[in-house]
């Protein structure tokens, strides 16, 4: 496919409302940019001319926007990319209408595409327990590096914090007194979080005997460090949970796996949709119901094993 020409002031502008007014994450800001990008692009080869990215946005029609969705269906995009990407085209055409940067909006008739809705990968709470105890155990050798992977496990199954929200806490980010931790999620929003024991233990070996191995000079704020002395990233985190899910010979599974782990376990354990919404900071409470479906399954399960009448 061809790409529309030089940059985009309409795209700049809409970034811009997006980070400062509807507060939207940097990978949401992201990804809409590309969405848009690719948009473009598919206009600019549609009239065979190359056209400029705002010319191409501003003149894009209703029926370039079906054409657009039909030829990534077509191509075997996922039904979650089209959503992203007609969602994308929705936010950014209302605000253009509403700035006057455009004179109409093509996405008015736009049917929504569904997201597919697929159950989370959860793991059961004895092999929780495992990958935990052989976190632990692995963390006898002194290695900092180990004591941190111990803490992350910890702390990513206790709160079901996403992956980049652990990698930005700082130490300020925790009160071991309290076992609670401040969490920046999606579109600058803040929560906070309890935490049990066991992460509180965990994260006091890292910030006393492993922590210190590792920080240097401007690293100071970052709770969780890489071994250069750099915040962790994301990438490091993953690794981490898969290394553990090898060392303790249960099926792998990834950070957000934990994630799903936990809220399956809160609701399976009695907790209220509100409360586990309030834990994993979902925006809505349809995201929460998710975990709802897998817990079904599992008390189905039960029942059939021991209700004499099922």
């Amino acid at each position: 496919m061809s790409t529309a020409v030089r940059s985009s002031t309409l795209l700049a502008a809409f970034e811009r409302y997006l980070r400062h007014q509807r507060g939207l994450s940097e990978n949401t800001v992201r990804a809409y940019h590309g969405d848009l990008m690719h948009l473009a692009a598919y206009v600019s080869t549609v009239s065979g001319e190359s056209i400029d990215i705002d010319d191409a946005l501003a003149t894009t029609t209703l029926a370039d926007l079906r054409g657009w969705l039909a030829s990534m269906s077509t191509d075997g995009l996922s039904r979650t990319t089209l959503a992203r990407r007609g969602a994308a085209c929705r936010a950014f055409f209302t605000w253009a209408v509403d700035e006057g940067l455009v004179e109409a909006n093509p996405a008015l008739r736009l049917a929504s595409a569904r997201p597919s809705v697929t159950v989370p990968t959860v793991i059961s709470a004895d092999a929780v327990v495992t990958f935990l105890d052989a976190a632990e155990r692995r963390c006898d050798d002194g290695d900092p590096i180990h004591l941190r992977d111990w803490a992350v496990a910890e702390l990513l199954y206790a709160t079901g914090m996403r992956v980049g929200e652990l990698a930005g806490l700082d130490v300020r980010d925790v009160d071991l007194d309290q076992r609670l931790v401040r969490v920046m999620g999606k579109g600058a929003k803040e929560r906070v979080v309890p935490f049990g024991v066991p992460a509180k233990r965990a994260i006091l070996e890292w910030q006393v005997r492993g922590r210190p191995q590792l920080v240097r000079n401007g690293t100071d704020a970052a709770l969780f460090l890489g071994q250069r002395g750099h915040r962790v990233d994301q990438r490091q985190v993953r690794a981490a949970i898969h290394d553990l899910c090898q060392l303790a010979g249960i099926d792998d599974i990834a950070p957000h796996g934990l994630r799903h782990t936990a809220a399956t376990h809160l609701l399976t354990g009695g907790s209220d949709l509100r409360s586990v919404q309030e834990v994993l900071g979902h925006a809505s409470l349809t995201t929460t119901q998710r975990y709802t479906h897998v817990s079904a399954e599992r008390l189905r399960a039960t029942y059939q094993l021991a209700h004499p009448r099922a």
